[in-house]
């Protein structure tokens, strides 16, 4: 691209991806996804009000609604959809989580890596990535599990507090 920022509708392919993605982990409650193309094509949860509004806009926005992640090429030249941390509360989570005890839960958001006795709950069906809750119900990271560790179960790759360390 030229440095122009596009935004519209994500593609019937993109949702695929978004979609598949989302089936690791549950049922995706949301259903209408913009891109915003510039260097990445990055996606944003928003509602069809604001997606008229953003049409109307003479300037196109450089982000709208709740930003939910971003298709890339990997590195085996396949597109795929990273999501961030918000994009867990637009699914039903009923798979590949766990749920940690209050201390750890702590620990988790602060970048630690979860042992296997503080988790209270685990629902794992061998996918890479975990989405890691705490009591609440509250998504608070991504972790990938390490079976064979008892220190280090969980280990932490995202956290609702990795913002404030930066």
């Amino acid at each position: 691209m030229s440095g122009e920022i596009r935004v519209r509708r994500a593609s019937s392919w993109e949702l695929d991806l978004i979609l598949k993605e989302a089936e690791k982990y549950g049922e995706l409650l949301h259903e209408f996804f913009i891109i915003v193309e510039g260097r990445y094509r990055d996606v944003y949860a928003v509602n069809e009000d604001v997606w008229r509004i953003i049409e109307s806009l003479k300037m196109r926005p450089y982000g709208a609604g709740t930003f939910v992640g971003t298709i890339k090429v990997d590195e085996n030249l396949v597109e795929k959809f990273y999501p961030n941390i918000e994009f867990f509360s637009f699914i039903r989570i009923e798979k590949n989580y766990a749920i940690l005890g209050p201390k750890a839960s702590f620990l988790f958001t602060t970048g630690k890596d979860a042992p296997k006795k503080a988790v209270k709950e685990i629902k794992w069906q061998g996918s890479k990535k975990i989405v890691v809750m705490n009591e609440w119900g509250d998504v608070i990271g991504l972790g990938i599990v390490n079976p064979k560790e008892e220190r280090r179960f969980i280990k932490n790759l995202a956290d609702v507090g990795e913002f404030l360390r930066r």
